[in-house]
């Protein structure tokens, strides 16, 4: 008599097996997910940064204390992309895959993390591709200390992480919160120091800038590539730490907390 077989995968086993389906699911939904949805991928952050450098080189000149705007702009831009597209797309994550938690082994927990994930991925190679493009036009986008690149970058992206487990939980239990927070990123552009330096700012608004954690993680990567740029002694990566884990922990807490409802709504 053949003896029974007994799964011995542990739960561990079990949560990658999930998650490797999800980010499977997810690449392909995203990629495909309309004509040309790869290429605009690309196209979003330049159109920005094209709308940007006409713009400001009407009204300031293309250079600014020894460095070109361009890298400069572009920096800013790829680095708050990187932060809101993955606290939108994690925020969305749950509503968005719903008749999966049908399957016991998937909870909310899961899509959201594998959508940051994802879009972390997907936000490097952007900024890669972009970047190494202006390098092939003559601007120095080199940067000369890739470990605070590293840095600044792993913060936002765990920043965005963070903030979308705790608004995936708002946006699906109450839709309201969802939109309010959408509509926040609109300001939040603005206020983030993608157009300027701190070392354009008067004091008394520098100060006030200075308590957006985005501003600290755009300004120290600025900082590790452009050569003569002046960071502010204010400037505290520990600064952007303190919010990116405090919202992550937070994030998963509340995913704990609410799964049962999460997967009733």
């Amino acid at each position: 008599m053949n003896a029974p077989v007994i799964d011995a995968r542990s739960s561990a086993s079990v949560t990658f097996a999930v998650w490797e389906a999800l980010f499977l699911r997810e690449a392909v939904s995203r990629v495909s997910g309309g004509r040309g949805a790869w290429l605009w991928l690309l196209l979003e952050p330049v159109a920005q940064l094209a709308l940007l450098l006409i713009f400001i080189s009407l009204i300031r000149g293309r250079t600014a204390s020894g460095y070109d705007y361009a890298p400069f702009l572009a920096l800013g831009i790829l680095a708050y992309n990187l932060f809101k597209n993955t606290a939108l797309q994690s925020m969305a994550a749950i509503s968005a895959n719903k008749a999966l938690f049908t399957y016991r082994q998937v909870k909310p927990v899961d899509v959201v993390l594998v959508r940051a994930f994802l879009e972390g991925i997907i936000q490097l190679i952007v900024s890669i591709v972009l970047l190494t493009g202006m390098s092939l036009f003559g601007f120095d986008c080199l940067p000369h200390d890739p470990l605070q690149v590293f840095v600044a970058l792993a913060l936002l992206w765990v920043f965005g992480m963070g903030l979308g487990l705790v608004l995936s939980v708002g946006d699906t239990l109450i839709a309201e919160l969802g939109r309010l927070a959408r509509l926040a990123f609109v300001p939040l552009y603005f206020l983030s120091g993608i157009f300027f330096s701190l070392t354009m700012l008067p004091h008394a608004l520098r100060e006030g800038m200075l308590f957006n954690p985005i501003v600290h993680g755009l300004e120290a990567m600025r900082a590790a590539f452009l050569n003569h740029y002046v960071l502010v002694e204010e400037v505290d990566l520990g600064y952007l730490a303190a919010f990116a884990f405090t919202f992550f922990f937070l994030g998963l807490a509340l995913q704990v907390r609410f799964a049962p409802r999460l997967m009733m709504q």
